[in-house]
């Protein structure tokens, strides 16, 4: 790859776009767009992934997800990897990652409506935020040694997990034990953005900060510091006897804060707006939307 961080934009003439924005931090990337002055030099090529910059500079108008459906075979997710939030569900730490997946149609844009179907709404689904650190994997390979995890690595991007915890853990929905994929794996409920880093920036996303608010109030407030298995430790796990496509995406869990593990749970509500700022690599923004 020749870029260092990609974004995928509408440009002033309203064209979809990947580019490598001018840039020196993620925080540059939100305060030049609201003046106006955000400008990509645009990535071109058969995939965002290992496209080349060709030089020509585009202004940014509205920024969107990195990658779309169609870019992503599948979302692998790390389930109770960070030890706060662990506790603050009264589990044990599991010895290996614990794997699910969402379906590439769960991949949604930086600043889209968020849909909570018919099937959540309608069972008072308990309707979750989980913010998370993505991995996104730029060269398909399998059984990958640790040492070499970064090697495969395009980028990591701020995504959301948005999780229904009643079809989760209610064992009148998910029976006798927690359900994953059917619970967490919806149409969009998965976005990510607003940018793509790369491990040439941030090594292997050690000790960032990550903060969840919801409608402006703090509710995540840690670091990725606390996970309990790294990005490396990830990559090579769920790599055993399984290739990782080019494309892929690894959500690595979420840290302590999320609605589930308050004694009054304050669970998102129609209109609820969802804000995931993960430091040097930018601040998610989703509306949940709930249908009737």
């Amino acid at each position: 790859m020749s870029w260092s961080r990609l974004i995928r934009f509408v440009s002033d003439d309203d064209e979809v776009n990947y580019g490598e924005p001018k840039i020196n931090t993620a925080s540059d990337l939100e305060s030049l767009l609201g003046k106006g002055e955000l400008v990509a030099t645009e990535v071109s090529g058969s995939s965002p992934l290992d496209g080349a910059a060709d030089g020509k500079e585009l202004k940014v108008k509205s920024l969107l997800g990195p990658l779309t459906p169609e870019d992503v075979p599948i979302v692998r997710c790390i389930g109770l990897n960070y030890i706060k939030h662990i506790q603050e569900g009264g589990r044990k730490p599991p010895p290996y990652p614990s794997v699910f997946i969402k379906p590439s149609a769960s991949i949604a844009d930086h600043g889209e409506d968020i849909p909570i179907p018919k099937v959540v709404v309608q069972e008072d689904g308990e309707v979750d935020y989980e913010g998370e650190l993505c991995i996104v994997i730029g060269k398909a390979a399998k059984d990958i040694p640790k040492h070499q995890a970064l090697d495969h690595i395009a980028g990591y991007a701020t995504g959301n997990d948005v999780s229904s915890r009643r079809w989760q853990r209610d064992p009148a929905y998910a029976g006798g034990v927690p359900q994953w994929c059917f619970s967490k794996g919806f149409d969009k409920w998965c976005p990510m953005g607003p940018i793509l880093v790369s491990p040439t920036v941030v090594g292997a996303a050690e000790k960032l900060a990550l903060r969840t608010w919801v409608n402006g109030g703090l509710r995540q407030d840690s670091d990725t510091s606390d996970l309990l298995f790294g990005v490396k430790e990830i990559v090579a796990f769920v790599s055993q006897g399984t290739t990782l496509e080019k494309g892929t995406v690894i959500m690595t869990g979420t840290p302590a804060g999320v609605a589930m593990g308050m004694k009054e749970p304050k669970y998102l509500q129609d209109g609820d707006f969802v804000e995931v700022e993960i430091e040097e690599l930018g601040k998610l923004r989703n509306k949940m939307a709930f249908q009737s």
